[in-house]
């Protein structure tokens, strides 16, 4: 498990502010906000990322039957704050055996859901087919939030984008056929805006998929 922060683009070093930058660096993409260290899923450590956002943490809630929650991400640094949340969670597929879902609201160009979803980025429109009616469909705070799929994503993943409260919204589902939750209009709670009811959030094994 990573012990400091990294590049939210590709994983590799970053260079902290210091005397001839005031940014974080990265060797291959410049400036960059970093990704901190991700820590085994617990309530506690889901309230460090939630003070410290300043974009939404998305979280099915309630929870789809089965599921628990499997660990969370944050780019961002102590002066800047968090501008890209992930998300994971984990439970029955809709179609039988094991599923996951990753739900990452970054601003533009932070680049971590691209890295996620396994293609170029730093942001889904490229990729996006929003020229056809969306493809799924959340309820992202009370707001009805079209998605449309996302190209290019290798063929175990199924990948989803759109734009909620100005931000970027990826929904990435491990494997390709989990993707079927966005047809079901799952409903999305900014954790930031939840109340007392997360304290009692049913916490699984920390997800692969997050430390990818």
């Amino acid at each position: 498990m990573r012990g400091e922060p990294s590049c939210p683009k590709c994983g590799g070093r970053v260079r902290a502010p210091g005397l001839f930058s005031d940014t974080w660096q990265c060797a291959v993409h410049g400036t960059v906000h970093p990704l901190q260290p991700v820590v085994p899923p617990s309530v506690e450590a889901l309230g460090v990322v939630v003070h410290r956002a300043q974009v939404p943490v998305w979280m099915p809630w309630p929870l789809p039957v089965g599921w628990l929650f499997t660990g969370v991400a944050c780019a961002g640094d102590d002066r800047s704050g968090g501008r890209a949340t992930a998300v994971a969670c984990s439970g029955p597929g809709p179609l039988g055996g094991p599923g996951e879902l990753l739900l990452v609201a970054e601003e533009l160009g932070v680049g971590l859901g691209a890295r996620y979803a396994g293609i170029d980025g730093p942001d889904p429109g490229p990729h996006m087919s929003d020229g056809k009616p969306a493809h799924g469909k959340v309820l992202a705070a009370g707001r009805p939030t079209p998605l449309w799929h996302v190209d290019g994503a290798p063929p175990d993943r199924a990948v989803f984008a759109g734009e909620a409260r100005g931000l970027w919204l990826w929904a990435i589902a491990w494997p390709e056929q989990s993707g079927l939750l966005m047809y079901d209009e799952l409903v999305l709670t900014d954790l930031r805006e939840a109340g007392a009811e997360v304290d009692l959030l049913p916490c699984g094994a920390l997800s692969p998929r997050i430390l990818s």
